[in-house]
């Protein structure tokens, strides 16, 4: 086993996290960021319509949906931030995009609040929940970083390279 193999990053710390070279985090945040991408449509949809409720009504569904999806993507990311070595700049970046996730969930779950007194779409909420989505583009991008610069709970080099091994004949 090669050094890069043993590197506890590229190691899940439970199997909750997801088997080697396979993280469940990466899988699990499409639902929050799906909901509130389409919770900001319904938003426009419903600034544009004459009747705005049907639309707000959905998008604080999405909202909270994005927010309960959240919650396995926190814990998921737990276990694969937990395995980075500390004071290295991956370590620097997770904390960064771990720190602007919870901003993010934050915002979005003022944004539910904000939205439960009324059947209209709030201005301030659309405000804040196209800042919340620069926001979780940015930290989507760190999280990019994290995993296809750095390999960070990917599979090592060598294990990857069996995939591109022309077997011989016989």
């Amino acid at each position: 086993m090669s050094t890069q193999e043993q590197n506890p990053a590229k190691r899940p710390a439970t199997i909750l996290a997801g088997p080697y070279g396979h993280p469940f985090h990466a899988i699990a945040i499409t639902i929050p960021i799906g909901a509130w991408v389409a919770s900001l449509v319904f938003d426009i949809i419903g600034l544009a319509a004459a009747d705005p409720t049907p639309y707000a009504t959905g998008s604080r569904v999405l909202i909270a949906i994005g927010l309960l999806g959240s919650i396995p993507a926190i814990i998921f990311g737990i276990h694969d931030y937990l395995r980075i070595p500390d004071r290295t700049r991956a370590s620097s970046a997770a904390t960064i995009h771990m720190g602007i996730n919870f901003l993010v969930c934050g915002a979005y779950l003022f944004q539910f609040f904000l939205r439960t007194t009324t059947d209209e779409i709030p201005l301030a909420a659309f405000v804040f929940s196209i800042v919340s989505l620069l926001f979780l583009s940015f930290s989507g991008w760190l999280g990019g970083k994290l995993a296809y610069r750095w390999g960070i709970r990917v599979a090592a080099e060598s294990t990857q390279g069996e995939a591109f091994r022309v077997p011989e004949r016989p």
